[in-house]
């Protein structure tokens, strides 16, 4: 695969500020790495943490974890992959130093013992904490991930293996999006019948919604509007609750016949609080958004009487990846996506922030 002397990037510099592109020299692979010609990444809302420097990891950083690709060269070591594959990348913690052979992390610490790699330490992100040449020790360096990019570096044992038929851009949400729905559905025995709620339909919801059905589940989405029902039943939803009207849907979910499982991505705690009394006995509310207020009430009574236990999840690793995505193939699964190319990153930022895609924003490298 030719390989060109310089690339196109689009960066965040400075806290709040625009994505700017630019073009940078290519950087080949080092040991571990594999070089990777970008087709699609989807537009995470968690790239605002890289945006306003939420976590303190500095600038410049090019966002953008959910990257899917074609192997185009290969750094020393790396097995099991050649030029032309198909390859996926998400959020996965990494550790890269040259003191571990595996990169990505170190099979050493206690989260890594119990193969939740994606909370190995020190904290390493794709498109959040990586970037701009920051030295993290005489010793190692963080790798530039240039996601929102035409080529992006990524460690070989964070990789997912990408079906050859599937489209690039509604398969690429599947790495963030998609691993932190269907992961935390699977925190749960679902059976047959058993009611879910998902609250918030937009990128990871809608997803939700799909998975939840799938594995067999009756459906109850919860959203904003009368105008978004028709579009969201046909996602699959048994059920819709419109939360702008006078519905409470706490009651609502206690009426239907409680919920086992109700998965929230809303942005406002307060819109939390109610759900407690619409989940059964022993059932779960399971939080996958970031609030800027992350201050929730419950009510301990409900919670104590029913069981109830509250949990967070924050996506997973590339084992969750490739398990999302292999279920997403076999059962149909697809991400509603709206294609911009990489020039108009900052456009395709925008209308994920202010909802106006249905429902993930996706940059294409076309």
């Amino acid at each position: 695969m030719p390989l060109p002397a310089s690339v196109k990037r689009a960066v965040f510099k400075e806290v709040g500020g625009d994505l700017v592109i630019e073009t940078v020299p290519l950087e080949m692979p080092r040991s571990g790495e594999i070089l990777v010609k970008v087709e699609a990444c989807g537009v995470c809302h968690s790239e605002i943490l890289a945006q306003h420097n939420v976590w303190g990891f500095g600038f410049p950083v090019v966002p953008g974890h959910e990257i899917i690709g074609r192997v185009a060269a290969l750094g020393q070591g790396v097995e099991g992959w050649k030029v032309g594959d198909r390859i996926g990348a998400g959020w996965q913690t990494r550790l890269i130093c040259d003191s571990f052979a595996s990169g990505g992390h170190d099979n050493t610490c206690a989260m890594c013992q119990k193969e939740l790699y994606q909370f190995c330490q020190p904290v390493i992100i794709n498109g959040i904490s990586t970037n701009g040449g920051l030295v993290a020790c005489a010793e190692c360096r963080l790798l530039t991930l240039t996601t929102d990019a035409e080529y992006c570096l990524v460690r070989a044992e964070a990789t997912v293996r990408v079906p050859e038929d599937v489209d690039a851009a509604k398969y690429a949400p599947l790495l963030c999006a998609g691993t932190t729905s269907f992961s935390a559905l699977k925190t749960v025995d679902i059976q047959q019948g058993d009611l879910v709620a998902v609250q918030g339909i937009g990128g990871v919801g809608h997803l939700a919604i799909q998975y939840a059905k799938k594995l067999g589940a009756r459906v109850v989405a919860i959203s904003r509007g009368a105008d978004k029902e028709e579009s969201i039943r046909a996602l699959g939803a048994d059920e819709y609750i419109d939360a702008a009207g006078d519905q409470d849907p706490g009651e609502v979910l206690k009426q239907l016949g409680y919920a086992k499982l109700v998965l929230t991505t809303a942005m406002d705690t307060a819109a939390m609080s109610p759900l407690i009394k619409g989940i059964g006995v022993r059932g779960k509310l399971m939080i996958l958004s970031l609030p800027q207020d992350g201050n929730i009430t419950v009510d301990s009574n409900d919670m104590i009487t029913r069981g109830i236990s509250m949990q967070s999840f924050n996506v997973g690793n590339c084992f969750d990846s490739q398990h999302a995505m292999d279920f997403a193939h076999s059962k149909g699964i697809t991400c509603a996506v709206k294609t911009f190319p990489l020039d108009k990153a900052q456009e395709a930022y925008d209308a994920m922030l202010q909802g106006k895609v249905r429902y993930r924003s996706v940059l294409t490298m076309d």
